[in-house]
């Protein structure tokens, strides 16, 4: 069998793979789209308390993060480095999601905030003993270019449909669960208890159905020290650093304010007419539309008008998911084997900050026009999805190329301790920002003008300013279509050389 017959992955370990980021993604889109509002409209904390808690939290998960990529890189099994790992928290795993959304029955305001820190905490640590090692057995897999980007195209179109799940029936479900007396804490509790369940199935999945093919040169020496300078000192990697962190506090910004602008921003009669379901004028005669109809029949949700926000946001969402999730399909590897992940990446996410900064523009009324931005932005950051983790491996190989020794977990660990930051900051500066202009956190409340200016702002031109910093990273990034090729090309033959499986 050929060296390159060996690095070929069948189509079931790819699906397999890609079960392991649906159930990542099963608490990451939570993070990402609702902890923040949970915080404050379900747990009652103030805006900059919320943001606090949640950048408490990501702080220590992203100092852990290279922690566990030093210890998967040095674990020995007859599973491999990798692969234990998403074995064992499998189960710690999905314990701690639940945990972190429900309230055991603390009333003071105070030691809610303690409790959802260090909940918080526990998963964030928890998601980070299973995605390090589940991130870094991507990048040994395989070095075939075409069928690494391949394993990550059918990864994140899973990932869309996660998506999809989290943002568009979360509400729903959390409706449903909460029953006719409106608990919402306890639709929380039980929402995510299923999703929960079905995280740790695919976990398990994910630990059968994969193989790890590559390995360090077998000359290599352990030397924490020399690999964590080998890293950090690499370009490439510096330039993907920047990348993911203004990525994740833009995407974990606009996320969690998206649900403010929904809820606050937009005119609820004017939604409602938009979906063709409830007038607010007259609830019980006007007709219902489709999307209506299908909640109703899985009994999602009830006949009445204050499901506008809901049903409105999860629409957004769910039209979101699925135009990324096409744009994955059909653009992602045709855009990147044509004109290499860096171009690619540099196109889309400059439209995407585009479509950004124009969500300031619609008035509360201009629904069209909202869900128009939508399909826009979705679609053209579809392609960059995929892009950014297989150009981790990218990195990973770079970093072997240049110093001949190869950590791939400190490689993957250390731009999720960016990845982590990100989506912390994200977090709080919404949070922050969200205070500064005056809003009152507590389910279903009157914001003030400037408050809804607040939110505009977090929802729209400062999410846009960040991802323009992302692009300029991304000028920076050395490692073009050609480059990569003729990097490969020398890699293998290293590692025919020293026959290394």
């Amino acid at each position: 069998m050929s060296y390159l017959k060996k690095q070929e992955v069948a189509l079931g370990e790819k699906l397999g793979y890609s079960l392991g980021d649906v159930a990542a993604n099963l608490v990451f889109q939570m993070m990402m789209v609702f902890q923040l509002k949970f915080y404050t409209d379900v747990f009652g904390l103030e805006g900059t308390i919320a943001g606090s808690v949640f950048l408490i939290a990501c702080i220590f998960g992203a100092f852990i993060d290279p922690f566990i990529g030093i210890l998967s890189d040095r674990t020995n099994t007859k599973w491999g480095k990798y692969r234990p790992w998403i074995l064992w928290t499998a189960l710690p795993f999905s314990v701690f999601y639940v945990l972190a959304y429900h309230n055991p029955g603390i009333e003071d305001k105070g030691l809610v905030a303690v409790y959802a820190t260090v909940s918080y905490i526990l998963l964030i640590i928890m998601y980070a003993c299973s995605s390090i090692p589940y991130s870094s057995l991507g990048g040994v897999m395989t070095s075939n270019i075409k069928e690494r980007t391949s394993i990550n195209a059918i990864r994140f179109i899973a990932v869309s449909i996660a998506q999809f799940v989290v943002q568009g029936l979360t509400l729903p479900l959390v409706n449903k669960f909460g029953g006719e007396e409106g608990n919402m804490q306890q639709g929380w509790t039980m929402t995510i208890a299923l999703f929960a369940v079905v995280a740790f199935i695919f976990l398990l999945i994910t630990f059968f159905s994969t193989k790890e093919r590559i390995q360090p040169p077998p000359t290599q020496e352990s030397s924490l020290k020399r690999d964590f300078l080998d890293t950090v000192s690499d370009i490439p990697w510096r330039s993907l650093f920047v990348l993911v962190l203004f990525i994740f506090i833009t995407i974990s910004m606009w996320g969690a304010s998206m649900n403010y602008y929904f809820q606050y921003n937009i005119d609820q009669k004017s939604m409602f007419d938009f979906l063709g379901m409830v007038g607010l004028a007259d609830a019980h005669h006007e007709k219902e539309g489709f999307w209506f109809t299908f909640l109703q029949s899985f009994n999602l949700i009830a006949y009445k008008p204050s499901d506008a926000y809901s049903i409105g946001f999860s629409l957004f969402n769910m039209l979101g998911a699925v135009i990324q999730m096409l744009g994955i399909i059909f653009l992602s590897e045709f855009l990147a084997n044509r004109y290499g992940k860096k171009q690619t990446f540099i196109v889309c996410l400059s439209l995407t900050a585009l479509f950004t900064a124009m969500f300031y523009l619609p008035s509360p009324v201009d629904i069209s026009f909202i869900f128009g931005l939508c399909f826009f932005k979705s679609l053209a950051y579809a392609p960059t999805v995929p892009l950014m983790w297989a150009m981790m491996g990218d990195v990973a190989d770079h970093v072997e190329y240049t110093s001949h020794r190869r950590a791939t977990g400190l490689c993957f660990s250390s731009i999720s301790f960016a990845l982590k930051m990100g989506l912390g900051l994200g977090g709080a500066l919404a949070g922050t920002i969200l205070s500064c202009f005056g809003y009152v956190s507590g389910l279903n409340g009157v914001q003030t003008e400037t408050a809804k200016e607040g939110i505009r702002l977090v929802s729209s031109i400062v999410p846009a300013i960040l991802f323009c910093v992302g692009v300029i990273a991304l000028l920076l990034y050395p490692i073009s279509k050609t480059y990569n090729e003729n990097m490969q090309v020398e890699l293998s033959a290293r590692r025919r050389k020293l026959d290394v499986k």
